[in-house]
């Protein structure tokens, strides 16, 4: 006689169709998640406020004091580069 667990089906295929639910398994992966979230939400909004923190508040600003801006044209230059030479310069930077 068949125990009254196992149904027909299975029984005739030799498997044992037992769910077994553990508390402590699921309390574990609901923990893991659970930190998981909060690390990430941590380290997003850290890295963000430390972005804003780094960038200045205007880039673009003028100068004050004895700065001077270093990408503009200048009257003083020895010669004007060639295509070649920006070329060169421009994969030398990587740009």
């Amino acid at each position: 006689m068949k125990p009254p667990w196992r149904s027909s089906l299975l029984a005739d295929k030799g498997v044992i169709a037992l769910f077994v639910f553990s508390a402590r398994r699921w309390y574990r992966r609901a923990a893991f998640m659970i930190l998981l979230v909060l690390a990430t939400f941590v380290m997003y909004n850290g890295c963000r406020v430390l972005g804003q923190w780094i960038v200045p508040s205007d880039p673009y600003r003028v100068p004050q004091g004895a700065a001077l801006k270093v990408f503009g044209s200048s009257s003083y230059a020895v010669h004007e580069p060639t295509f070649a030479d920006r070329l060169r310069l421009f994969y030398w930077y990587g740009e």
